[in-house]
């Protein structure tokens, strides 16, 4: 028999880690080769991940709903006979000869690698020890707008059989010295029991281990709820009163540390503007007539997005990013149009590339796949990267208009707010009108006050009078 262990490839671009979903084979299963074997959760989407090899699953080396570091073996799988010689290229998750990883197509290689740092008292530099992520640590957060830095994990957590022997080993030595603001020195116990005990609000700290060296299990963890002494200590964190935790990971992580960054490393501004779009929702009507938008979805957003992209050839400065490492401002030559959209497992803003070469009915297509392909969470990562300027929807909720904050890396973001019919004047009488808000925020560093109200200005007065569009 010869077996192969698939490692977790780098599926996002630099990301150390990924949270496996759920398993789509199990063991004893035969398996081709690209055939799914697990959905896995990145800081950005979930992909699946397919099979390198065709064989029998003989081992699954994580449960669903463990964090898993890049480059950690996660399946073993009998290939039969000898393993065969990797190749130049090699197979997803391995380094060939040259010191290459082989990764999912579209996803990139790393360009870095983490490097552990061994506790105090571990030994001298080199030596393998077990240095789990402590559960309380920060994210690391890139700083905006230029988010192009690698992230980099103050550890990680060492997998497979091998780790398994090296925790039992560390079991067995002298307590080291605790961490500052720590009881003593982190729980042994293996992911999917720390997270069973998180999921129940046990403090593995609270318990002894019954497993070899000290290990805290499964069983352990059920002893404690069950009556154990520790049962009265962590009724105080156990939910109560319908409330409920939840762990802030995957696409909500990303997006809080990069709005974090974004909103204190850009001077943000935002400038508000009420336009009469009548006119606009009535060729609206007409437009859904013609063949050519037979199938097509016409939404107000796709008016928006046309004049946004209008307003951003007369004004490219608002199409740019802020390269803080070279102290220059990049003008874009295109406009990747990012669309924020809500999904599941959180925002994310995937992107129309070179949206501005479009013709209407063609961006009211590309709208329309990148809206379901983001529902349905299949949304790739390649997708929501090179985003330029970027427009979010929050009237399909029924909010007038709001103060958006910039995507990480651009210069400007539009709020597209309801259309309502509500009371205007029109040629010098009150009517009902169709009537919306837009709130442009801006990176003050690169939009001046006069640029972003001219910018606003132009994608109002194409909304209100589509006709004037000729005239660009």
């Amino acid at each position: 028999m010869a077996t192969k262990q698939f490692k977790l490839p780098d599926v996002g671009e630099g990301l150390t880690e990924g949270e496996i979903l759920q398993w789509l084979v199990a063991v004893g299963d035969t398996v081709t080769v690209n055939q799914p074997l697990c959905e896995v959760e990145t800081a950005k989407a979930a992909v699946e991940l397919p099979s390198p090899w065709a064989g029998t699953v003989t081992e699954l080396l994580f449960d669903a709903g463990t964090m898993v570091d890049v480059g950690a073996p996660i399946i073993t799988i009998d290939v039969g006979g000898d393993a065969p010689a990797a190749t130049g290229s090699g197979l997803i998750g391995e380094t060939n000869a040259n010191g290459r990883t082989a990764v999912l197509v579209g996803y990139g290689p790393r360009t870095t690698e983490a490097r552990r740092r061994p506790r105090r008292g571990a030994g001298p530099v080199g030596t393998p020890v077990v240095m789990p992520v402590p559960d309380d640590a920060p994210p690391l957060l890139a700083t905006a707008p230029d988010m192009r830095t690698k992230p980099v994990r103050h550890g990680g957590l060492e997998v497979g059989r091998q780790a398994e022997a090296a925790a039992l080993s560390e079991a067995a030595a002298p307590a080291r010295e605790a961490a500052p603001g720590r009881r003593g020195p982190r729980p042994l116990a293996k992911p999917p029991v720390r997270k069973y005990a998180k999921d129940l609000g046990v403090d593995l700290a609270t318990i002894t281990g019954s497993g070899a060296g000290g290990v805290i299990t499964r069983a352990d963890v059920d002893a404690a709820l069950s009556g154990a002494p520790v049962a009265a200590e962590m009724a105080t964190s156990a939910p109560v009163d319908g409330e409920q935790r939840i762990p802030i990971k995957g696409v909500r992580k990303a997006t809080a540390a990069a709005m974090v960054a974004s909103a204190f490393t850009a001077p943000h501004v935002t400038e508000f503007l009420t336009v009469d779009v009548t006119r606009m929702m009535k060729l609206r009507a007409r437009l859904a007539a013609r063949p050519e938008f037979a199938g097509l979805k016409l939404s107000p957003l796709l008016f928006v997005a046309k004049a946004v992209l209008l307003a951003a050839e007369r004004h490219p400065m608002v199409n740019s990013s802020w390269d803080e490492a070279a102290q220059e401002i990049v003008v874009h030559g295109r406009v990747n149009l990012g669309i924020a959209a809500a999904t599941p497992r959180g925002l994310i803003v995937p992107n129309i590339p070179d949206a501005g070469r479009l013709s209407l009915a063609e961006l009211a297509a590309a709208l329309g796949e990148l809206t379901e392909t983001a529902r349905a969470g299949k949304t790739a990562p390649a997708d929501m990267t090179g985003g330029t300027l970027t427009i979010t929807n929050v009237g399909v909720f029924g909010v007038d208009t709001g103060t958006p904050i910039l995507n990480p890396g651009e210069a400007a973001i539009l709020a597209f707010g309801s259309v309502r019919e509500l009371p205007w004047v029109h040629k010098g009488k009150v009517k009902p009108r169709q009537v919306t808000t837009l709130a442009l925020s801006f990176d003050h560093r690169i939009v001046d006050g006069e640029l972003g109200s001219r910018f606003l200005a132009e994608v109002g007065a194409v909304l209100h009078d589509p006709a004037s569009a000729l005239a660009y």
